[in-house]
């Protein structure tokens, strides 16, 4: 078995327009291709905030399936950790055999949520959207605006986290990594006065506000993976012009059709992220419709980032440097 390392992962896939092309064909295969994709299998470890979610997905004509473990222990930024890790599978589809073992502690769990981000926002936000508000310091907030900027012309940023020391380092990282002015504001102030937003929290308590919505804007919420999450006041998805999510089961099962007033209607209401990109439905057709994607995160995302990434290093002749 091949073993990739983080180190070695890094220097190779990055968070581009290829990568963000990857996710973006997953979600096209998920609508259009024969996929065996099983529910999330989630272990709670509530003694230290902790989760582990098994992820997985076999989209037929591909040479390889991945199994995903990845974990997140909300408590580790109080030991200067990572909040998120794990590690991916790659098997042959054909025979089972185990292929590679790709040791990236959560960083391509980091690439393709965030490039799933960049696929909702050039889909589903304006054009000439200009102001991102953030949701949240951690990673994937980094993660999530940089997405943004690659897939729309952001000049300014605006936000919105539970800790100040937090939200400050975040501030000064992103100002300097991507040159854009960015702004702490309250919640509230985030969504007012942004055209695309972006939650990335574990809130079990509703952030956003349906009041607080207006003409043409886009939000992505990712926070919510499991029943007791939720970042959207049930009122925001019905009052949206457009929902959209990545699974609709996931998203009534995990995400935030699980809190919505009428969980049936929103069943009928939701698309598919999938649908759009493939092509079969529209995604926003005008500047003042309010769009809304719940993404929860997919097994076929995973495939996708796996087999890119051993296809690349394998490219790169990345194995005599690894062994």
């Amino acid at each position: 078995m091949i073993l990739l390392t983080e180190e070695e992962i890094r220097k190779h896939v990055v968070l581009n327009a290829e990568t963000i092309q990857v996710v973006e064909d997953a979600f096209t295969s998920f609508a259009t291709k024969r996929v065996e994709m099983p529910p999330i299998m989630r272990i709670d470890i509530p003694s230290y905030n902790g989760e582990v979610d098994v992820k997985s997905a076999y989209v037929e004509g591909l040479d390889y399936f991945a199994i995903k473990v990845s974990t997140g222990f909300f408590d580790n930024y109080k030991r200067g950790l990572p909040s998120g890790n794990g590690l991916m599978m790659l098997f042959h589809s054909q025979t089972g055999k185990p292929e590679a073992l790709l040791l990236d502690n959560g960083y391509l769990t980091d690439i393709r949520t965030a490039a799933a981000g960049a696929v909702a926002a050039k889909h589903l936000s304006r054009e000439d959207a200009r102001t991102a508000g953030v949701i949240g310091s951690g990673s994937q907030a980094r993660y999530q605006l940089e997405a943004i900027s690659r897939v729309r012309q952001i000049e300014r940023v605006l936000v919105y986290g539970r800790k100040e020391d937090n939200v400050a380092r975040y501030m000064k990282d992103m100002e300097a990594g991507l040159g854009i002015k960015v702004e702490a504001a309250s919640a509230e102030d985030v969504v007012r006065n942004s055209d695309i937003v972006v939650t990335t929290t574990p809130a079990t308590t509703p952030i956003i506000k349906e009041e607080w919505l207006h003409s043409g804007l886009h939000i992505t919420a990712m926070g919510s993976d499991a029943e007791v999450k939720q970042e959207l006041e049930a009122g925001v998805l019905e009052k949206a012009d457009l929902f959209v999510c990545d699974v609709k089961n996931q998203s009534r099962k995990l995400g935030e059709i699980h809190h919505a007033v009428d969980q049936k209607q929103m069943m009928k209401k939701a698309v598919e992220i999938g649908e759009i990109t493939a092509g079969r439905m529209k995604g926003r057709v005008t500047n003042e419709q309010v769009t809304v994607c719940d993404l929860t995160g997919t097994g076929v995302q995973d495939t996708a980032i796996a087999l890119y990434t051993y296809n690349l290093l394998k490219e790169k002749k990345a194995w005599a440097s690894i062994h």
